[in-house]
């Protein structure tokens, strides 16, 4: 059934023009609840501690005399958004007080509620100020004429995390200036990584690292003219794995959520390499900055073998909400207030959509990240933000991302052939994506 009314709703979204919304106005008596739909708890964390005045428990708090209420489903194989098309299917029907007033949205297929009639224009309900907010974020939550659906609360260039000590002895420096011309193509990385491994180190901690790196500079879409498309960047992609598998460049083939990985980033561990944005430091990164086992300080970046961005989480505010205000108030709070901004960075350390912010702290001599060793991240991330595009985006981009990912490690480690993997890929695709044609 989830799955059926995920299908419904995808087809509905695709072919709805979201232009065709009519504004809302706010009522005079808003709801008591505000009900925000996330797939994780990083976003609920900033607002309870940046906008609410006041945390209930785990799932609720309150602002003012409303209560802002979570629904937070999970993330993989698309578990979040069947239940959210569920619910959104349903969004005429609910009670004021059950209805979805805000959700949150990934890069992988926000295009799919962007180009619908379940969001709507924000600046119909007060979100007018784009000034400095980073282009592609409002692009990426625009919908086909221009209709700007939502925010985002961050901008998300990745970089290439690297070992400090790990870097010294396998490249005899770790300046990011000079690590940086030493990876600046994956002809050097790979190159290095046959050097790493002969002192004893890995260049990466699984062969799925550098996918969102590969993946993010395709040029073409996952799926074109209604055809399933693996793109030259991906088979690129594929290539690469498979010798970092074979020639040792890696401990082993992990998902990139994987225990296994994330030992990696303790002091003891042998990769040089991660690769991810801001939010990847206090996010996934605990390990490293264990106060026993990690190594925090023993950090750098730079841009790697090539500019990318990784994620980013959108605000849209759906269609049918009663706290049209306090939607727009939310979503204010977290690009125009540079208080709020200026915490993100300096004490969540995110990259925040501020680009007045971001540019004063890139410019502060005095500013640097104690987990980079006191390196300035926010220079650098000013810089590869620059260089973002948001094109060739889907509705399909996250199932095909994990898919792939998920088959192609199966025969890294083993358990299918090359062939076999592919195979099952197109399968998967097959039965997720009935109208999609697979050859």
């Amino acid at each position: 059934m989830k799955k059926l009314l995920s299908a419904i709703l995808a087809v509905l979204m695709i072919v709805s023009l979201a232009g065709c919304t009519k504004p809302v106005e706010p009522t005079q008596e808003e709801g008591k609840v505000l009900n925000l739909w996330t797939w994780n708890d990083e976003f609920w964390g900033f607002l309870t501690e940046y906008y609410a005045d006041e945390k209930i428990d785990e799932y609720n708090v309150k602002k003012g005399d409303v209560t802002i209420k979570r629904t937070t489903y999970p993330s993989d194989n698309g578990a979040y958004q069947d239940a959210l098309d569920a619910a959104l299917l349903n969004q005429a029907n609910a009670a004021a007080d059950e209805k979805v007033d805000m959700f949150l949205a990934e890069a992988d297929y926000i295009i799919k509620y962007t180009n619908s009639d379940a969001t709507m224009d924000v600046k119909s309900i007060g979100v007018t100020n784009f000034e400095n907010t980073y282009k592609y974020t409002v692009e990426a939550a625009s919908d086909a004429k221009g209709v700007v659906k939502g925010v985002s609360f961050q901008c998300c260039p990745s970089a290439l995390i690297y070992r400090r000590s790990i870097a010294k002895a396998v490249l005899g420096t770790d300046d990011p200036a000079e690590v940086q011309a030493k990876l600046n193509s994956w002809e050097l990385f790979d190159a290095v990584a046959a050097d790493a491994k002969a002192k004893g180190y890995y260049m990466v901690p699984t062969p799925l690292e550098t996918y969102r790196t590969f993946s993010n500079n395709v040029t073409s879409a996952w799926v074109e003219d209604g055809k399933l498309n693996i793109d030259a960047n991906i088979q690129a992609w594929m290539v690469q794995a498979e010798k970092y598998m074979t020639e040792g460049y890696a401990p082993g083939a992990f998902g990139i959520w994987d225990a296994e990985k994330n030992d990696q980033m303790f002091a003891d561990g042998k990769t040089m390499c991660f690769f991810g944005p801001a939010w990847y430091f206090n996010f996934c990164m605990g390990n490293a900055q264990d106060p026993e086992k990690g190594c925090s300080g023993d950090w750098a970046i730079c841009k790697g073998p090539q500019a990318h961005f990784w994620g980013g989480t959108w605000m849209l505010a759906a269609t049918g909400t009663d706290n049209p205000t306090m939607v727009a108030d939310i979503m204010n709070t977290f690009i125009n207030n540079e208080e709020v901004c200026e915490k993100l960075v300096r004490e969540k350390a995110q990259f925040s959509n501020n680009q007045k912010i971001n540019n004063a702290l890139a410019a502060d001599a005095s500013y640097g990240s104690a987990f980079l060793g006191g390196q300035n991240d926010v220079a650098v991330f000013a810089e590869l933000a620059k260089d973002i595009k948001f094109q060739h985006i889907t509705p399909y981009d996250q199932l095909c991302n994990e898919g792939i990912q998920t088959y192609f490690r199966e025969f890294l480690n083993g358990q299918s052939t090359k062939d076999q993997a592919l195979a099952n890929f197109k399968d998967f695709i097959r039965t997720t994506y009935p109208s999609v044609v697979v050859e």
